[in-house]
Formats: structure tokens, sequence, C-alpha cells
């Protein structure tokens, strides 16, 4: 397949996927019991993005996934590292939690980056953004809604 037609089949089905809400009520766990769920992935600084909810009891931490958006072209040179910076946002039943950014490096393979945290009221619903950028690129948040039940 070509290139330029993966890469539309790709950017197709990434905006499809988009549409879809990213709401998942997580099943209830016990106090060393975690569940991990994850949003729909999107394309940031032409990376591969996405944003999972790790929960343990009431405490929700965010972990922001970066990874190749495809392979690279057979032949092609290997992609240089990128220097990105990352940006976590959220709100806890609408009040806003403060904003984390970060610095990584990604160096062509999958990188996980810690974000927000938060220990929670049991009910609550969380929703969180990640937010990658790298020179010219701008940020396309990735988002990932969850309702703690305990």
């Amino acid at each position: 397949m070509k290139r330029s037609t993966f890469l539309t089949a790709t950017v197709a089905s990434l905006s499809l996927a988009a549409l879809t809400p990213a709401i998942v009520v997580a099943a209830p766990a016990s106090a060393t019991e975690t569940v991990v769920s994850c949003g729909n992935s999107g394309l940031q600084s032409a990376l591969s993005t996405r944003l999972c909810a790790e929960i343990t009891g009431n405490t929700v931490a965010f972990v922001g996934k970066v990874g190749l958006a495809g392979p690279p072209s057979p032949g092609s040179p290997a992609p240089t590292p990128k220097e990105l910076t990352t940006t976590f946002t959220a709100t806890v039943d609408g009040a806003p939690l403060p904003n984390v950014t970060k610095f990584a490096l990604f160096n062509n393979t999958n990188l996980n980056v810690a974000g927000l945290s938060a220990n929670v009221a049991c009910g609550s619903t969380i929703r969180a953004t990640f937010g990658v950028t790298s020179y010219p690129w701008a940020a396309r948040p990735v988002s990932h809604e969850v309702t703690v039940i305990c």
C-alpha cells in the first residue's frame, strides 16, 4: 500500500473514531486492584497519541501514550528524535485540576508520559485531555472521561 493511501486511510479512521464518545465507567476496584481504560487515539505532532486512566480505589492517574503514526516508508531514513511538550488538563465533576506540563524526548519507540493523578470521591466523573506539541505542530489534544465507581 502506498504511504499516502495508508496515511489517508489512517486519518479517516482516526477522524471517525474521534466522533465516538470516550466515556468509560470503571468497574469497582478493590484497594489493590487497578482498572485501566483508554480513550480514542489521535494524531498530534505527526505522532499517534492516546490518553489512559489507571484507577485504583478512588485514585485516578492519567498516562499519555505516544507512538509512531505508522511504519516508515521502505528505504527511508529513520525518523529523527522529537522534543515534545506534553500538557495534561482535567476536571472533576466540572471543577478544574491544576494543569501538568512535562517535556519528553520521543526516540521512535513507544513512550508513556505520567500525567495527572488525583484522589476523588466515589461516583466522581473525571474528564482529562493530553496535548502534545513539537515544533512546528500545535497540539490537538485527545481526551478521556471516566466515572469512578467504588
